[in-house]
């Protein structure tokens, strides 16, 4: 369970608030949409699968609609739920809730790990020579300075973040369109949209080499739940959440299909390769030299966005952790500005271990792919883990399934349709070495968390904090219905 605001007197310490606005929860939403995956992996997506990588993110991006649309109904059916570990622990049960907030917190290290790799790698681009260590533990300075101060100011720094890369994605679009339509001339060809299918197809290398392209692909959307992770600190949830979740499937048009198709038509897809972003090649190729290196620099701040959300969700899971007795007490303190700032200092110093990875390995890219692989697959556990609960809130609550506003459209059946496309992601983790290595070391991440649970899960100290978590839930939910009974008396 986490990020339950608890009950307290007023001489109680302080607790979580809400000062993230509307425009901080779609920011956050898009900026969670938009991650380095698509800057620095894409290339290695194009080159695996072609044209066809196209398909891969439009139905990755319809599938994780569906989840989405589940957590934000389970979400809003208890405002005393303030992030999916709280609704599995309630609805799945306790372990659920363990499995949930510390999986998530480690998606997010590991995420972070990736981030820093990323940004080391590119800031040796910008400056030829610098050694790895320093841009990443600058970034890591720079990010626990930014979280130490109120969440307001996290929303406001993941809004700028967040339009830099809109901005830039844009700008790609915009400029891309004008090459293809002046029919641009250079040493790869004409740029035209028909450079889409006459390399080989939309299908170059077959269904495999379309199956390959899932796996970058998949780490290019962590993070699109987070606006889940937010709504414990979001003003007005039941206006603000549904609006940033129906927003996803315009996003991932514009963001994801409409940036690679423009990529794909200035640029043929032979000419990608794994390790380069296609972003910087095709600004460079205009001649753009200046707008390249200013690309530089916004792959550089997309992962900094990405860090940053990282920082702030694995702080908050740890901070609801300890609330409920799952993580050390001292984690569950918080500072005067109402940040969890023991929380903060133990994700950066998680995150000073990507300095040891950048000099492991053949290259950094090797690395950057090896930890993406691992995120991907425990994101794929808490995206499944957030359909369980929807399951058994419909099995268990269908009566606050019938008075949704919010429901998720295709229910159930849809529920299983999606954990289908599951089974088939880790299926095709496991059709390429390295992906296939990152995949079979996952497990022992979850062997560890069921041994801890062993052991603490059945103290009475937990169990009597499950019972308290429960006791506010039921007492949230009779509030509410009463309220609703109240309106309903009043409309007749």
């Amino acid at each position: 369970m986490t990020i339950h605001q608890s009950i307290t007197t007023p001489d109680a310490e302080p607790h979580l608030e809400r000062q993230l606005s509307n425009r901080h929860i779609q920011l956050i939403a898009i900026g969670g949409a938009i991650g380095t995956g698509l800057f620095m992996g894409s290339g290695k997506t194009i080159s695996a699968a072609g044209p066809s990588v196209i398909f891969v993110y439009m139905i990755i991006g319809f599938m994780l609609f569906f989840v989405m649309r589940a957590m934000g109904e389970l979400l809003l059916s208890n405002l005393h739920y303030k992030s999916f570990s709280d609704f599995a622990a309630d609805l799945l049960g306790p372990w659920a809730g363990f499995f949930t907030g510390w999986t998530y917190w480690f998606c997010w290290v590991i995420t972070g790990i990736a981030d820093v790799i990323a940004i080391a790698a590119y800031s040796e681009v910008l400056l030829p020579g610098i050694a790895l260590w320093v841009p990443g533990v600058v970034t890591i300075g720079i990010l626990l300075v930014l979280n130490l101060t109120t969440v307001k100011a996290f929303g406001e720094t993941e809004f700028w973040f967040a339009l830099i890369k809109i901005v830039a994605i844009v700008a790609l679009i915009g400029v891309g369109l004008f090459m293809i339509f002046s029919r641009f001339q250079s040493e790869t060809g004409t740029a035209s949209f028909t450079n889409l299918w006459s390399h080989g197809g939309l299908f170059p290398n077959e269904f495999m080499g379309f199956v390959a392209g899932f796996q970058i692909a998949v780490f290019a959307f962590v993070g699109i739940e987070l606006v889940g992770t937010t709504a414990a600190e979001a003003k007005d949830p039941e206006k603000n959440l549904p609006k940033a979740i129906n927003s996803i499937p315009i996003r991932v048009l514009l963001f994801y299909v409409g940036a690679l198709v423009i990529l794909m038509s200035v640029i043929p897809w032979t000419q990608f390769a794994a390790g380069q972003s296609p972003f910087i090649a095709m600004f460079s190729m205009a001649g753009l030299g200046a707008a390249a290196t200013i690309i530089n620099l916004v792959v550089l701040t997309s992962a900094m966005s990405s860090a940053n959300s990282g920082i702030y969700s694995t702080s908050r899971m740890v901070y609801g952790l300890a609330q409920e007795g799952d993580a050390p007490f001292r984690f569950s303190k918080l500072s005067k500005r109402k940040v969890p700032n023991n929380a903060l200092f133990l994700s950066c110093v998680l995150l000073l271990s990507s300095i040891v990875l950048l000099y492991v390995g053949e290259d950094v890219s090797k690395a950057f792919e090896m930890v993406t692989t691992v995120a991907a697959v425990c994101f794929v556990f808490v995206w499944s883990i957030i359909l369980a609960s929807y399951l058994a809130f419909r099995r268990r609550r269908p009566e606050l399934h019938e008075s949704s506003k919010f429901k998720m459209p295709g229910g159930i059946p849809m529920v299983y349709v999606v954990f289908a496309f599951f089974a088939f992601v880790l299926w095709a983790l496991t059709t390429q070495v390295d992906t296939l290595i990152a995949l079979l070391v996952t497990p022992i991440w979850f062997i560890a968390l069921a041994v801890v649970w062993y052991l603490v899960g059945k103290t009475p100290s937990h169990r009597a904090r499950y019972a308290k978590f429960k006791e506010d839930l039921e007492s949230e939910r009779v509030n509410a219905q009463s309220q609703l009974g109240a309106e309903s008396s009043a409309g007749k």
